[in-house]
């Protein structure tokens, strides 16, 4: 169900671009913003995620969720303008953030804790997957049929995104609304109902990762239009995923074995210097190249922080850690999708891609001094724990 919701976001994500640019005569910046809008809904109900899944159950949050994403995906139809557009790209981010932090919750709730980093790998492959097929089919399609046919198979095909929520099956029931003891004096809302502070250093980093990555989301289509590789820009999301899928499995069970800075730091090397490659692409292979060498390096950060982010906090907060995780990252993809569409017209492509290789390089950093500080604090646990026993 993840792979097919994903491949409409995915396919959605990087033809709306082209779409407001060439079809509706916009600006990059509004192709930007395209991304931005439905990322600002995500932000905006993410938080309430968690509420929603302990007050209806998550599998009735998972099908109500998928069956609006699916309703929403059928009103790409009918646009032709881009006002109409930004407020449809609103509506379809709610559903969006609801769904996507259900399964994220689920998925983090299922595997065990002693193989988390690899599971949740196994379980983000899946969207890695998508990151091929829907750009693969948006970019190929666009070049033999027209936009308003796009959206009528991608509309098509997310209604079996809806069949396959109902084919979802938990162990644990949801308690009925409204079941809480009339003894029980009702607690009012805090901040804790929306946000798990544990969670945040860890999703802050990953907000970062997301500010770089929309680059390569927002404008990596374009881009290859611009330096006349328009026939290979379908193939950069192919490569970039067959490196990711190859590597991740192993880089997983190298988290849980070895812990995250062996192989966190490598991965954001790698990642910086992927972009450094894409900036100098003007020919089909550096091009492809480097979606390889981001695939590698970009292609397991997601999972590791979602792991290290649910891992500091209590098995009952896994919901509300996923939100927080999920609420930073859109923020970040959102963000990077505007701010760096602003950055394109007097920036050029190749010194935007050489900023993000610099941007990445202070991300390492970040991720090295909050690493430290998450190790000495649990060193001074064990011996507080020594000292108590």
């Amino acid at each position: 169900m993840n792979l097919i919701v994903f491949i409409t976001f995915y396919s959605l994500l990087t033809t709306l671009p082209i779409y407001v640019i060439y079809e509706l005569k916009g600006t990059e910046a509004q192709a930007g913003l395209v991304v931005t809008v439905m990322l600002l809904s995500a932000i905006l109900i993410r938080p309430f995620s968690g509420n929603l899944l302990q007050r209806f159950g998550k599998r009735n949050v998972l099908i109500a969720s998928t069956s609006l994403f699916a309703f929403t995906s059928l009103g790409y139809i009918w646009i032709d303008q881009f006002i109409p557009l930004m407020i449809l790209r609103f509506l379809h981010g709610f559903s969006f953030a609801i769904l996507t932090t259900t399964t994220s919750t689920i998925a983090a709730e299922t595997v065990p804790l002693e193989r988390k980093g690899e599971g949740l790998g196994y379980f983000t492959m899946f969207m890695n997957i998508a990151i091929v097929i829907g750009p693969f089919i948006g970019l190929t399609l666009i070049q033999f049929i027209s936009f308003h046919l796009l959206f009528v198979i991608l509309s098509t095909f997310v209604v079996i995104s809806v069949i396959c929520a109902w084919l979802v099956r938990l162990q644990s029931q949801p308690a009925p609304v409204g079941s809480q003891s009339q003894s029980q004096p009702k607690r009012k809302l805090s901040i804790h109902d929306f946000f798990e502070f544990k969670a945040v250093p860890f999703s802050f980093i990953i907000s970062l990762v997301a500010f770089a990555y929309a680059g390569i989301l927002s404008f990596i289509s374009v881009y290859a239009i611009e330096v006349g590789l328009e026939q290979v820009s379908g193939y950069f999301f192919l490569v970039f995923a067959v490196t990711m899928l190859v590597s991740r499995p192993y880089l997983g069970r190298l988290f849980d074995q070895r812990g995250a800075k062996i192989v966190i730091l490598p991965s954001l090397i790698m990642y910086s210097i992927g972009f450094i490659l894409l900036a100098f692409s003007q020919s089909a292979w550096l091009f492809l190249v480097a979606a390889g060498v981001i695939g590698i390096g970009y292609g397991s950060l997601m999972p590791l922080f979602l792991s290290l982010a649910t891992e500091s906090v209590a098995a009952n907060r896994t919901g509300h850690a996923t939100a927080t995780f999920f609420t930073l990252y859109d923020s970040g993809v959102a963000a990077g999708s505007f701010i760096l569409g602003l950055m394109v017209p007097w920036m050029g492509f190749s010194n935007l891609f050489f900023f993000l290789a610099a941007f990445v390089l202070v991300i390492l950093v970040s991720f090295q001094f909050l690493n430290n500080r998450v190790e000495v604090a649990k060193v001074k646990k064990v011996n507080v724990n020594k000292i108590s026993g």
